[in-house]
């Protein structure tokens, strides 16, 4: 892997800038910070283009970057309906549909959290509790991916270790969050997101133009379809610019089910029931600032996602084209045309003396798809297997199957050493900018709707110094997890987990609180009991990543890594395909066979209905 040197002194001074500009503009919110809403909601009164731009800087962050992006590498521009789903329903549906009803229900019932805007929907102490102590345990998940993508990449591109990067990123946002609240987060938010802005833009610009333009590009790639590794093509990838082959009841069909349900449906649909999201249509003080901030967040969306999917898809063809020479011995020739070979890779041992590379997981030679180089005559390549031959391979090749590497080397390597700092500063704004809103709402559950409902003590100052606390271990089991679990394409896999369990537990109960009266207390419990259930059983027993990760499952069923592991597809369906369907069913019966809530209550929750 070929990388920058390590920091130097202008990095440095550029850091610190970037930072001393962050800094005050957290201090600029810690000032205009007076009251519990000020800290909470932001006192109501947010301008639409912060409030759009601190949504966009929200939502997106270095899981989207790093971690999606370097799933698109591996998986292919398929992700690219994820980019749709995000503007069609994390901004069009949400801000139209869902953003004023929240935004109206939040004001009239004078509430700060999402856990609180269920609870004093539903009259439910518990409702709150439950969904404060959820976001509590598991959000910190969440918070471990974006670590880990703002850490990985700097350890990349400057040569800092993994741990230090890890640790400055987690300081950097408690210097800012715990005391500003969100006001210091939508202020940083709005700055993080205009160098994020800016560092897309010139990402796009130069991908395509270091291919020779988008025609050129997207036809280079479209012809690697050979060139996509045998583990790939066995899950049905069909090269990176094809959806994954579909179907049913084999093992070759994999690969759509996990591209469609885990990483489409979950975190599309999970976006809706974003905690630390749903907040800001609270920050506003009319549908119309909301109506305004739509454009804004659609485009800043497609920049933000559709840029490191496009990317990452292209890095293959970057590499394929400019990338390191490696060595090795051909196997056999895939396309003698195209001089597309799968070749046996070969390091120098001593001086002229070369050695087969061996795959350190399976103990065999080390084989890789591969373009051999122009200077090689095909007819010493067809066929050959002993005489060395060089060539370039696909981005996957280079960051060794590693999803989370494939941005990170695709920056460090094709790109100018001044734009290495710029991305690192795109990727330091959208880390920060998510963990902010992910710790605030962590510690405004702890505080807020944990420690103020339990005890009774609301408004205190306790309730803020147990606010604080929360946001600081918080951090620390986010760093825990990060630190400890870095395997696999980590970063999508833990945003994908919390987005699904988000839209399971959560989605029927908001949708039921904002649309439907007869949605009950004894419902929305059930539902949220329903959802995480089942979406937690599927993950332990069933989705085989992650099960096999965690280890209950082979205690269970004597070495599987699945529940279902003789049922091909099963072990990649998603969690929410099973879990949001039921919580949506329970929340309907339970509601239709309990107590109605109280009427006097519907009609402060729903003013505009009576009379009808």
């Amino acid at each position: 892997m070929v990388g920058h040197s390590a920091v130097n002194w202008v990095d440095i001074v550029v850091v610190i800038g970037y930072l001393l500009t962050t800094g005050y503009l957290g201090w600029l919110g810690y000032r205009r910070t007076r009251t519990a809403a000020d800290y909470l909601v932001g006192g109501r009164s947010v301008h639409p283009i912060i409030m759009a731009v601190s949504y966009g800087a929200t939502f997106i962050s270095t899981a989207a970057i790093v971690g999606f992006g370097g799933v698109a590498g591996l998986f292919g521009m398929s992700l690219m309906w994820l980019t749709f789903v995000n503007i069609a329903i994390g901004i069009l549906l949400a801000f139209t549909v869902l953003g004023e009803p929240t935004r109206r229900l939040g004001h009239r019932l004078g509430v700060h959290t999402f856990p609180e805007l269920l609870g004093a929907r539903y009259q439910s102490k518990g409702v709150q509790v439950f969904a404060g102590l959820l976001i509590v345990l598991f959000m910190p998940l969440y918070s471990a991916a974006v670590m880990t993508g703002g850490a990985v990449f700097a350890a990349t591109q400057f040569g800092v270790e993994f741990e230090v990067a890890l640790l400055v990123f987690a300081l950097i946002t408690a210097a800012y969050v715990i005391p500003g609240g969100l006001k210091a987060v939508m202020y940083t938010d709005t700055f993080q997101g205009l160098i994020m802005i800016l560092a897309m833009a010139y990402l796009l610009w130069f991908t395509y133009a270091s291919l020779g333009g988008v025609e050129p590009a997207h036809r280079y790639l479209t012809e690697m379809a050979d060139l996509v590794p045998a583990p790939l093509q066995a899950m049905g990838h069909q090269g990176w610019t094809a959806m994954p082959r579909f179907g049913w009841g084999a093992a070759g069909y994999d690969l759509w089910w996990t591209v469609v349900t885990a990483i489409i449906l979950g975190v599309g649909i999970g976006v809706l029931a974003q905690p630390q999201l749903v907040v800001r249509f609270m920050t506003v003080r009319s549908r119309r600032e909301l109506d305004r901030a739509v454009p804004i967040g659609a485009i800043f969306i497609l920049l933000m996602v559709g840029t490191p999917y496009l990317v990452g898809s292209l890095s293959n063809a970057w590499f394929a084209q400019h990338g390191p020479l490696l060595k090795g011995q051909v196997v056999k020739m895939i396309d003698a045309e195209r001089r597309h070979a799968l070749v046996g890779l070969m390091e120098e041992t001593a001086p002229g003396r070369w050695a087969p590379v061996i795959n350190p997981k399976t103990n065999q030679p080390a084989t890789a798809p591969m373009v051999v180089a122009a200077h090689e005559p095909a007819q010493d390549v067809h066929g050959a297997t002993l005489d060395l031959v060089s060539g370039r391979a696909p981005a996957v090749v280079y960051a060794k199957g590693d999803a989370d590497q494939i941005i990170p080397t695709f920056i460090s390597t094709a790109l100018p050493r001044w734009f290495g700092l710029v991305f690192f500063l795109a990727l330091l704004a959208a880390a920060m900018s998510t963990m902010s809103s992910q710790f605030h709402t962590i510690g405004t559950a702890a505080g807020r709707d944990l420690y103020e409902r339990l005890t009774g003590k609301h408004g205190s100052e306790p309730s803020v110094l147990v606010m604080r606390i929360a946001i600081m271990l918080g951090l620390l089991v986010a760093v825990s997890i990060s630190y400890n679990v870095r395997e696999g394409y980590v970063i999508a896999r833990f945003t994908a987990i919390f987005f699904g369990l988000c839209a399971a537990s959560f989605l029927p109960a908001y949708l039921g609180g904002l649309f439907w009266r007869r949605a009950t207390r004894a419902g929305a419990l059930a539902s949220m009991t329903v959802g995480m259930l089942v979406s937690l059983c599927w993950l332990l027993l069933v989705k085989a990543k992650e099960a096999s990760a965690i280890g209950l499952v082979q205690l269970v069923t004597g070495g599987k890594t699945s529940l279902l592991a003789d049922y091909p597809n099963w072990p990649s369906v998603d969690p929410i395909i099973i879990a949001l369907p039921l919580s949506l069913l329970t929340l309907v019966l339970v509601s239709v066979l309990t107590k109605a809530s109280d009427p006097q209550h519907l009609r402060r929750c729903f003013p505009q209905e009576q009379g009808r």
